[in-house]
C-alpha cells in the first residue's frame, strides 16, 4: 500500500503550495493504513525514513526532523505544557521503537535513542540514551559499527550465546 513517508511528502507539498483537501485526505490515509499522525506542517529532512512503514507514529506538527534519520514504529513526539514548541531533531538520529519525546527538547546530531525511552531533556551530539527517563548510557564514537549502514550481505545466523565461567 502507501508508505507513510510518501503520504507525508504529498501532504507537505500540498500544504506548502496551499492546495486544500489533499493534506486532509493524506492524513486520513495515514490514520487508516498506518495508525499514524504526521501533520503536513511537520518539517522532515531528506533521507529520513520510518521503520515498519511508520506504524503508530504520533507527531504534533511543530517538530523539526533533520536529514538521514530513522524513526521506529510507535514513536511519539508530544508537546509538554507550558512549552510552545515540540522536539527539534538533528541529523543522523536513530529513534528506536516505542520512544517518547516530551516537550521542547533538542536532540543533537548522531544520536541513538533506545527502545521505549522517555526523553524529557535535551541530548547533546553523539550520545546514546536509554531508560525512563532517558539517561546517557554511551557515545556513538565508541561504536565499532555503523548503525545506518544496514548491510544485508551477511549469510547465516548469529553466533550462539556462550555462558561465561
Amino acid at each position: 500500500m502507501f508508505d507513510l513517508m510518501l503520504l507525508y511528502r504529498m501532504a507537505n507539498w500540498c500544504y506548502i503550495h496551499r492546495i486544500p483537501i489533499i493534506p486532509s485526505l493524506c492524513r486520513l490515509c495515514m490514520f487508516m493504513f498506518h495508525g499514524s499522525r504526521v501533520p503536513a506542517k511537520t518539517q522532515i529532512g531528506k533521507g529520513t525514513k520510518f521503520t515498519a512503514r511508520g506504524m503508530g507514529v504520533i507527531m504534533n506538527g511543530d517538530e523539526v526532523i533533520g536529514e538521514n534519520c530513522q524513526i521506529g514504529h510507535h514513536v511519539k513526539m508530544l508537546r509538554k505544557n507550558p512549552y510552545k514548541y515540540c522536539a527539534h531533531i538533528g541529523n543522523n538520529v536513530y529513534i528506536s521503537s516505542g520512544a517518547v519525546l516530551m516537550g521542547n527538547v533538542r536532540i543533537g546530531n548522531n544520536v541513538i535513542i533506545g527502545a521505549n525511552s522517555v526523553v524529557t531533556k535535551s541530548i547533546p551530539d553523539g550520545c546514546i540514551v536509554g531508560g525512563i527517563p532517558a539517561k546517557i548510557i554511551g557515545h556513538t564514537a565508541d561504536l565499532d559499527y555503523d548503525l545506518f549502514a544496514n548491510s544485508r550481505d551477511r549469510d547465516g545466523f548469529a553466533d550462539y550465546m556462550v555462558e561465561k565461567k
